[in-house]
């Protein structure tokens, strides 16, 4: 076996299947999307016995091969399609010891199909406390598999399903209900119409066509053909096929699982009453926000200022060390900065991902949904809102994506309009640097000012979406009536070690991913700094020198004043000038001007995009903060960043949209360029007369 074992991890959500995958693969992992759509594919290498490695693809949860969404299609897809680079050799099929029932409907589909299949039954280490026995003979036997009892908590059984991942060839592949019982006539129809395709196949490629329509047919069997069944008749031979699978299901776990409900026991139905409560669990959920914004800028103002200085200090060595020239000037006063002024917000990034990350992996995030189910129908977005309103705490594009499982177009088009207004991780290095400067680090009752002022931002964000959703809800007219279904999955302490590797895999792709978008905005903004169309730009030595003509005035304020002529006359600052009147009565001069119009590619460029214009012939070393803080405002002669422009800037980016790919993906999604206009229009327009009445009021 000179070729890697390609593995499929499949299962139903919340089972497990990601502490599995993360057991099975460590470190050698990595995130990407599906090729053609954006559904997350997580994908890594496992070392096997005898030097042997797994390709390990760890496939979005699903309940059943019945797909009603797009991630459940990825699955089907991928099963239905062995001409396929990932199609696998073998299937691992996580279920949870406690759900045992529903999970086994998908691996008996799974096992209609022919793939080799192993059952892993996790979380094992809980069966002595919810008093489960499990007849592992009898239930192999049973079910035509291998099984491997798992505890992904601490570690056990992972081995076992390596061994059977290796002998994959000897797993039987024999089904275990013979799902054609349901209508023999038709199913016999079938085979003979298609009679070098497999059963199950044909019938999951005609019922997909039911359920949902995206099914790629160039490398699967055409059935157009086959119709001998109307829609409605299809759906009740699926329904009959549940039924079947769930009997053979019921009358097997009758004789190899056993509950002493005596034994069982637990905190759950406790901590459910109080963390779902109509009052205390808003009050815990408040207290838990307050703690965790408190904590990110606590803990992370070490680490964020040793960075700061570390990139000053590079800056200045590379302008020192390396050959005076233009080279030289790209990596010190563009290079450098830029990527700066992202990476100075890795620690706390780092700490809102390990938080967030905590009360998914705790089971809380779902008690969360449940609370605001009700409350968000009041204003006109369903209880399925609140995942993408979550999501959109870290990034507004899959938050927008998250909402195809909303079945109801209003909710969900409302859904997708005002996701944007929830902070994600994007704005937050422009929160945290402007927050630093201009509210003071002081207490109050022990909570910190700065702290307290980035929670208001998130709670800003959260009300503003809210309120945008309950007008729309007015303006559209439409009754339309849905439901709201979320599972809610045992309490756990969560795995270190999957919390480790989900912070170090958000934090790289936020990295990484706003990385490009800075490195290439900062070279193109340091030409256009370092470059001007006149002769004021390129005589700017002589000009200033004579201004200051027998004027007492010192070497360095004398080059401080070249730098500056030199940038004002520069290409970037003839836009940023040409902007200025524009954005002057927000408090914000021509330099701020710039740094808004290149973060629409992307928010969190604001901060690098400043870094890399205030070190533009700058000699001094000195920190991206430093420098900010330094600024003077032209008109007033005080500090460009004081509390009124400060607060201005904070709201314009809470409510302005500042991000060109959200946009894209809102079109994407809603299949129109009406909305994302609207987007942009109504939300710029809105954070600029917001910010204009801060800035008038606060000044």
């Amino acid at each position: 076996m000179s070729k890697q074992i390609k593995v499929a991890l499949i299962g139903n959500p919340n089972t497990g299947k990601t502490s599995v995958f993360n057991q099975l693969t460590g470190l050698n992992q990595k995130v990407g999307n599906y090729p053609g759509i954006t559904v997350e594919k997580k994908e890594g290498v496992c070392k096997l016995p005898r030097g042997i490695k797994a390709h390990i693809l760890d496939l979005p949860g699903t309940y059943s091969l019945n797909a009603t969404s797009l991630d459940e299609n990825v699955v089907i897809e991928l099963l239905l399609n062995k001409s396929h680079k990932d199609f696998p050799d073998v299937a691992v099929v996580i279920s949870d010891v406690e759900n045992l029932k529903r999970n086994l409907l998908l691996f008996t589909q799974i096992k209609d199909l022919k793939i080799p299949a192993i059952l892993a039954i996790n979380m094992a280490d809980r069966m002595d406390r919810k008093g489960i026995s499990l007849d592992i003979e009898l239930l192999e036997k049973k079910l035509n598999t291998k099984i491997a009892l798992v505890s992904s908590r601490k570690g056990t059984g992972i081995d076992t399903i390596k061994e059977l991942i290796l002998e994959y060839r000897k797993l039987p592949t024999e089904p275990c209900v013979n799902a054609s019982v349901i209508d023999k006539d038709y199913f016999e129809n079938l085979q003979n119409a298609f009679p070098d395709q497999e059963l199950y196949k044909l019938w999951l490629v005609i019922t997909q066509d039911v359920n949902f329509v995206q099914l790629n047919r160039h490398t699967i069997p055409d059935t157009s053909s086959f119709n001998t069944k109307s829609r409605s008749e299809l759906k009740r031979l699926q329904q009959k096929e549940a039924i079947c699978r769930y009997q053979f299901i019921n009358g097997t776990l009758k004789e190899g699982y056993k509950v002493d409900a005596g034994a069982a026991k637990g905190l759950r139905a406790s901590l459910d009453r109080v963390l779902t409560h109509k009052v205390w669990g808003y009050v815990i959920f408040f207290a838990i926000l307050l703690l965790i914004f408190q904590t990110i800028f606590n803990w992370s103002q070490y680490p964020m200022d040793y960075i700061d200085e570390l990139f000053a200090s590079f800056s200045e060595w590379a302008k020192a060390t390396l050959p005076a020239g233009v080279f030289t000037n790209l990596i010190s006063e563009g290079l450098i900065p830029g990527i700066g002024g992202i990476v100075i917000f890795i620690p706390q990034i780092a700490f809102l991902f390990l938080f967030i990350s905590l009360l998914e992996e705790s089971g809380y995030m779902s008690r969360v949904v449940f609370l605001m189910d009700k409350g968000m129908r009041r204003f006109g977005l369903s209880g399925k809102s609140v995942v993408p309103l979550i999501s959109g705490t870290a990034c507004a594009i899959p938050a927008v994506m998250a909402t195809r499982n909303i079945e109801n177009w209003k909710e969900r088009l409302i859904t997708i309009l005002v996701t944007p207004f929830m902070t994600c991780s994007a704005r937050l290095p422009v929160y945290l640097i402007i927050i630093a400067l201009v509210i003071p680090d002081k207490r109050f009752m022990g909570l910190n000012y700065q702290g307290l002022m980035l929670m208001a931002l998130y709670l800003i964000g959260f009300i503003t979406a809210v309120g945008s959703a309950y007008l729309l809800h007015k303006v559209m007219k439409t009754r339309t009536k849905s439901f709201f279904m979320v599972e809610m999955p045992n309490y756990k302490v969560p795995l270190l070690k999957n919390v480790a590797l989900t912070v170090l895999e958000k934090t790289k792709s936020f990295v990484f991913g706003a990385g490009k978008i800075i490195l290439a905005i900062s070279i193109i903004l340091w030409f256009l700094a370092s470059n001007g169309p006149s002769d004021k730009y390129a005589n700017a030595e002589e000009i200033v020198t004579e201004k200051h003509r027998g004027q007492d005035i010192s070497e360095e304020d004398l080059n401080t004043e070249i730098a500056s002529y030199q940038l004002e006359n520069s290409y970037i600052g003839i836009i940023g000038k040409a902007i200025e009147p524009a954005i002057q009565p927000l408090g914000y001069d021509w330099k701020i001007g710039i740094a808004l119009v290149s973060s629409f590619a992307a928010r969190e460029v604001f901060v690098g995009t400043l870094a890399t214009i205030y070190s533009v012939g700058s000699e001094e070393e000195s920190t991206i903060k430093n420098r900010m803080a330094a600024e003077i405002n032209p008109v007033t002669g005080g500090k460009l960043f004081n509390l009124a422009s400060g607060v201005s800037l904070l709201l314009f980016y809470a409510f302005a949209m500042q991000c060109m790919s959200t946009l894209a993906i809102v079109k994407r999604e809603t299949n129109s360029w009406k909305w994302p206009m609207a987007q942009l229009i109504l939300m710029s327009g809105f954070a600029y007369i917001v910010a204009l009445i801060a800035y008038q009021v606060l000044k």
